[in-house]
């Protein structure tokens, strides 16, 4: 039995298009100016300016107010509110998963809007505006980041947590607003809203869509109400802004954790293997983003059961831990820091950490330096993607994403070399050669 854990730092990479606040911008001079309206309760609309009151490390809190009044400075302690006032501060905190809401502060809804409350006394709960609609039943994540296709999360919003989401990414559309007349890419987010034992009922349930472009945040909020065809629709656009869109980031999931997904896999070895090893490799088990991959040998001189912890995050796709337990006709070489080559995870994620960036590109690139990883590989390298390319395996012809890793662990030629994997957007890994120094080739294929 072995086992590995790693402790996941912050990288940097060479030519990687995106950072993690990028959906979410907060630098200190930013500002933004949003028509905030509802079709029933403010048909007019309010226009709200929103700038970035303050930040410290990952943590920023944004400050709006109506266009009669100006945004709570830093270091205000409290809100002055004259009748019907929209004013208020949001806190958020960039995390590894994407960007939560923490606090807010704001004068209470207009007169005559629905409760969202089981009682109106001390009632924190609203959506009378455009960052309050933004987070409704989402704060954990507001966002789930990296947005990849396929990505959907659920979480709960209200002060009280009465408000509960399923949100799901549906991929970029173009998108026209008063800040960005021609039109700007964006990406789309549709979540469904319920919430329930409100005494507004049904006014805090509905579908909520949101445009988020890259550099600037969301452009564009619309509520759908739950309440028949008279329902109430919320809306935000932007007006206007300081800051410039950047294009959205490839989409594509090459290293996809979804539960259910398998696939088999062959490994050979000719040097080391006298028959091919093949081994069915599934996602049991996904939370958060994160996933349990299980490994079972089907046939040949390797008897393993192994488990591995990845996830997806902002970090990229990164190992966390894995345990295995074999027995072995395989004479395979050994390798430096009690570990071995038993399975095709094994090989993938040798080395560091991570797999992929969160958003791989053609010349991206990054090195070992994570003292955690070395002390469970002792492994020195860099890894640079090459870019998508035709990959022919058993399982089919796939566009794949190539990625080429030299490693080198002192001492053990076995575990040095140069490693090239293929990752098919949707199915991950496909193909896999490592060139070990030792003179052997191990190669693993994608059979079905």
């Amino acid at each position: 039995m072995r086992a590995l854990a790693l402790a996941v730092l912050g990288l940097s990479f060479a030519g990687a298009s995106a950072r993690a606040d990028d959906w979410m911008p907060h630098p200190a001079n930013a500002h933004w100016q949003y028509l905030w309206s509802d079709s029933v309760y403010n048909p007019h609309g309010t226009v709200e300016n929103v700038v970035v009151q303050q930040q410290q490390g990952s943590s920023f809190t944004l400050a709006w107010a109506d266009a009669q009044e100006t945004p709570p400075p830093a270091g205000a302690t409290s809100i002055t509110c004259l009748t019907n006032s929209d004013v208020g501060t949001m806190s958020f905190q960039d995390t590894n998963s994407g960007v939560i809401n923490t606090d807010w502060n704001s004068c209470p809804p207009p007169a005559g809007m629905p409760i969202l409350c089981a009682s109106p006394a001390g009632c924190s709960n609203s959506v009378s505006s455009t960052l309050y609609t933004l987070i409704w039943g989402n704060r954990v994540p507001v966002l789930s980041e990296p947005l990849l296709q396929g990505t959907s999360w659920n979480a709960t919003g209200g002060a009280d947590g009465s408000a509960a989401s399923s949100s799901q990414y549906l991929g970029t559309r173009l998108v026209k607003v008063p800040a960005f007349p021609n039109g700007v890419r964006a990406a789309v987010v549709v979540s469904n809203i319920a919430q329930s034992g409100a005494l507004g009922d049904p006014y805090g349930t509905g579908v909520r869509t949101v445009w988020w472009v890259p550099g600037v945040g969301p452009v564009k909020v619309v509520f759908d109400h739950t309440g028949g065809a008279n329902a109430p629709i919320t809306s935000a656009s932007l007006m206007s802004t300081n800051l410039k869109p950047q294009p959205p980031p490839s989409d594509a999931d090459y290293f996809p954790l979804r539960q259910g997904l398998k696939g088999t896999y062959q490994w050979v070895n000719k040097k080391h293997l006298a028959q091919p090893e093949v081994e069915s490799v599934s996602v049991d088990a996904v939370v958060n983003r994160s996933a349990r991959i299980a490994v079972k040998s089907i046939s040949g001189p390797i008897k393993v059961l192994g488990q591995y912890g990845l996830d997806d995050r902002v970090d990229g796709v990164t190992n966390l831990w894995g345990s295995t337990s074999a027995a072995t006709l395989a004479k395979l070489p050994r390798l430096g820091h009690n570990r071995h080559f038993l399975t095709p995870i094994d090989l993938m994620v040798f080395g560091y950490n991570p797999v992929l960036p969160e958003y791989p590109q053609a010349g991206a690139s990054w090195r070992s330096g994570n003292a955690a990883d070395f002390r469970t590989f002792g492994v020195k390298g860099k890894t640079t993607i090459i870019g998508v390319r035709k990959v022919h395996v058993p399982a089919g012809t796939f566009s794949a994403l190539e990625v080429r890793s030299v490693l080198t662990q002192h001492g053990y030629p076995f575990g040095s070399g140069v490693r090239t994997s293929w990752f098919a957007a949707g199915r991950g890994l496909v193909k896999l050669v490592f060139n070990h120094r030792d003179g052997s080739v191990s190669v693993v294929q994608l059979l079905k």
